[in-house]
């Protein structure tokens, strides 16, 4: 059985350089969603959302791959867009008073009947707060810039730096800051952390 790895088959969306910041236009797709607010250190809420996302997800992944088809896939990696009311808040790193938005992005073959019934399935088995608060939606970003982050979450000033200065050199920025988490944070060393910093364009 082949295994699909949308990560591999879209590398110039999930494999950006570290190197340089790079335009790319980003197509409508298909995420499981969950909003919150506050800390993502110390927030109950942060934490069940991720719990419940992950967990909708790899039960989606096992039945297709139970069913019919005999389907496999990579489940693609957690995505968060982050913003704050007040943007001088954002930036001024005030984590109790960021707004979140976390997904993991759902491939176009797995239909949304699969999805609730993996919802369903994770409420009856494992009654995980956070999914009740899971949404499916498509989302567009369109025209973005990108770069790989490489370290721990907190060095990442200077790298969203670069990024903003691509954009604002050429069009300005619109939407919200985005990130996609490559990396198993509870297991890699942070200074091997990979993230992709992404930020749509006017």
């Amino acid at each position: 059985m082949n295994k699909i790895d949308l990560k591999k088959d879209w590398k110039h969306l999930y494999q950006p350089s570290a190197r340089e910041v790079t335009q790319v236009e980003v197509p409508p797709l298909k995420y499981l969603m969950v909003d919150g607010e506050g800390d993502p250190n110390t927030s109950p809420e942060y934490a069940q959302a991720v719990e419940a996302l992950f967990a909708v997800s790899y039960t989606a992944k096992f039945m297709l791959k139970k069913g019919p088809q005999a389907l496999d896939y990579a489940v693609m990696p957690l995505e968060g867009l982050w913003w704050a009311d007040d943007m001088s808040v954002f930036a001024g790193n005030d984590k109790a008073r960021w707004q979140w938005t976390m997904m993991i992005l759902q491939p176009a073959f797995v239909a949304d009947d699969t999805i609730n019934a993996a919802m369903a399935e994770v409420r009856r088995k494992k009654k995980l707060p956070g999914v009740d608060r899971l949404r499916l939606e498509n989302f567009s970003e369109g025209r973005c810039a990108q770069i790989l982050h490489l370290g721990p979450f907190s060095e990442e000033g200077p790298t969203i730096a670069r990024l903003h200065a691509f954009i604002d050199a050429r069009s300005g920025r619109r939407g919200k800051h985005h990130e996609i988490y490559l990396s198993d944070i509870r297991r890699a060393n942070p200074q091997k952390w990979k993230t992709i910093i992404r930020h749509p364009m006017q």
